[in-house]
């Protein structure tokens, strides 16, 4: 395995592999209402596969490599699996013809062939994708802060209704959000690393929101990657909730406002990636052509297996995982789809 392997003492699932089954539908269809309610969201439907070279799929951290074909229909046009939707939602919006106040959300499937897995990483990535058009004036702290309490109330929301439809799961989750900067977490603890930072603050507040990721800090380090030109590094951020399962911080969403002309091209010269703006995304930013926007990714196995209780994403989505993860999971009673 590449990452350790979390085995909770005790564990054992609070719900049969049938009654998982139909929680997990139960979820994705009460938190979309929920969520979409929340935004004012309109479901679309969403690629899994995007043109080589379009500068439309996500690059996440710049290093990992994306699962590309090429396809016989069109002349060996070459093709890759989406890593994610961030750049995609905003060019929807503007197709769309979306307006301020306005979004959408979709179903978004991905293969990250280069991610460790562990308790909560999988290769494949299912999550709810959203973005929202805001006006110049919403690009701001304080309305990304009412975003992230109104995403943490949808979540609280749904893990009411589960709780009742399942007595047997009766945590809560709190809806007080803590919000820190990634440099006042670094301040804090100095010697920890990002990570133990993420667990420490989470552990203490329940419910964290940490913002400000991508650049770097006074350390000269940065605290987690991201790619420059979706979200800006100043108005940015995840949030994590305390899996008591796990006895650790669970991210259950990325998400920010996106860069508007300024933020694009620090950023881009920061990460060295001006070759970028030959892309028409980049360029539609840099001229004005595309909306002002808002946006992020829930994770739904991640959800589901934080509000089921579970000790490991296998055990609410069908992966591909190491033999020897498969069998020290069963070895402990995690039963893997």
């Amino acid at each position: 395995m590449s990452k350790s392997l979390y085995i909770p003492e005790g564990y054992k699932s609070a719900l049969t592999l049938r009654e998982t089954q139909h929680a997990i539908k139960y979820i994705k269809d009460v938190f979309q209402q929920a969520l979409s309610f929340a935004l004012t969201l309109d479901r679309v439907s969403a690629p899994l596969i995007v043109r080589m070279g379009s500068g439309i799929n996500d690059d996440l951290n710049g290093v990992e490599r994306k699962v590309d074909f090429t396809i016989k229909e069109i002349g060996g046009c070459e093709a890759e699996v989406v890593q994610s939707l961030a750049k995609w939602k905003r060019m929807a919006l503007y197709r769309y013809g979306y307006n301020a106040g306005e979004g959408i959300y979709t179903d978004m499937n991905a293969i990250r062939r280069d991610d460790d897995t562990d308790n909560t990483h999988s290769i494949f990535v299912d999550q709810w994708d959203w973005e929202k058009v805001i006006t110049r004036e919403q690009r701001n702290i304080d309305f990304l802060k009412e975003t992230v309490r109104n995403v943490v109330k949808a979540v609280s929301f749904v893990k009411r209704k589960v709780s009742l439809r399942y007595p047997v799961i009766a945590g809560s989750v709190c809806e007080d959000v803590f919000f820190i900067t990634t440099q006042e977490l670094e301040d804090m603890y100095p010697d920890k690393t990002p990570k133990e930072r993420e667990r420490l603050i989470t552990k203490e507040h329940k419910t964290v929101f940490i913002m400000q990721i991508g650049g770097l800090l006074a350390s000269g380090q940065k605290h987690d990657g991201r790619a420059p030109d979706y979200d800006d590094w100043s108005l940015n951020g995840d949030i994590f909730v305390w899996d008591e399962v796990l006895d650790n911080a669970l991210e259950i969403s990325s998400m920010g406002i996106r860069v508007d002309e300024n933020s694009l091209k620090t950023q881009l010269a920061e990460a060295g990636a001006e070759d970028r703006m030959q892309y028409d995304y980049h360029k539609m930013i840099a001229n004005g052509t595309l909306p002002l926007t808002i946006g992020g990714g829930i994770g739904q196995s991640r959800l589901c297996m934080y509000l089921l209780e579970k000790a490991h994403i296998g055990e609410v989505q069908s992966s591909i995982w190491s033999d020897e993860m498969i069998s020290k999971c069963a070895e402990h009673g995690i039963t893997l789809l």
